[in-house]
């Protein structure tokens, strides 16, 4: 595929979903990746207007957590992460 078509195939989707490395609290590479989704086009609106249920303001929390970093206490730090769910592969006829 031509940087070209490639570029084409971009701006004709809505969505674009990419594998993003995980990182640790130090910004260290960890052993595996997660699914980053991204909205363009007419996914936008659908996605601010539609899809979004809750936001949540998490900047004191992050920097609690930031401190934390700073101070070396990681253990404690870990604990205030929010909590993570994985996702995993279901057949086609199940429902999301």
């Amino acid at each position: 595929m031509s940087k070209e078509e490639w570029a084409k195939l971009k701006a004709d989707s809505p969505v674009r979903i990419q594998w993003d490395p995980e990182r640790d609290l130090l910004l260290q590479p960890l052993s595996y990746r997660t699914i980053q989704v991204g909205v363009g086009g007419e996914a936008v609106p659908l996605y601010v207007s539609q899809w979004i249920q809750k936001i949540t303001d998490i900047t004191d929390l992050t920097h609690t957590i930031h401190g934390l970093v700073e101070r070396g206490q990681l253990d404690l730090a870990n604990t205030m992460l929010p909590t993570e769910r994985v996702y995993t592969q279901s057949s086609s006829s199940d429902k999301i």
